[in-house]
């Protein structure tokens, strides 16, 4: 139930949009019917409070240890520090890079040796940038008890990455509950379902 209420929110404010027929150039330069940002929930309060409720229920569901949620820079940042509010526990955020000032940081915000902490994510698509936060979270010392994020492309390469090193990841939605919705709600039509669901498989 909650896969498809999230995946009927972020189509409606589209941050997940769907143009197979006038595909989108994904930074890496490939041509992909699908284009996901995250960012825009926090600009509509009725998909972001379910959106970031929906984040709290499943930390509290799959890792009830939790002592701290750490977002990933920068989309997950947000999103980390309003599902901390939530749930009344410490967040902070890790960098993509070193700060060339100050003390260096790539952490930012307090972690304790030994802290069990769960990164917050917007989007898992190969899954790089994600397992490089747990892993300089666990150089650092703390406990990282998985991944809660928003939205997988469920691309296979990902997968791969995330069981290669150890990491566990529970996403709100996904892209077939996504193009189901998509369909039912006539965004897209089978047809074109089949396509971006050929186009990830390729991936």
């Amino acid at each position: 139930m909650m896969e498809r209420e999230i995946a009927s929110e972020l189509l409606r404010i589209k941050a997940v949009f769907l143009r197979p027929d006038e595909p989108f150039t994904w930074a890496s330069g490939i041509k992909s019917p699908i284009y996901c940002d995250n960012r825009l929930i926090l600009s509509y309060p009725e998909a972001r409070n379910k959106v970031e409720n929906a984040i709290a229920e499943s930390v509290r569901k799959f890792y009830p240890d939790a002592e701290a949620l750490m977002g990933t820079s920068t989309a997950g940042i947000a999103h980390a520090a309003i599902a901390a509010a939530i749930m009344g526990l410490p967040m902070g955020y890790v960098r993509g890079s070193a700060k060339d000032h100050g003390r260096n940081n790539r952490i930012e915000g307090r972690v304790e040796k030994g802290q069990k902490v769960v990164v917050i994510e917007d989007l898992i698509s190969t899954a790089g940038s994600c397992i490089e936060v747990v892993e300089t979270l666990r150089d650092a010392g703390a406990e990282v008890l998985g991944v809660v994020s928003i939205f997988t492309y469920g691309m296979q390469k990902g997968l791969d990455r995330l069981n290669e090193a150890g990491v566990e990841n529970h996403s709100l939605t996904n892209i077939h509950t996504l193009l189901d919705v998509a369909v039912e709600q006539d965004y897209i039509t089978s047809g074109q379902k089949e396509m971006v669901a050929s186009f990830i498989k390729s991936l």
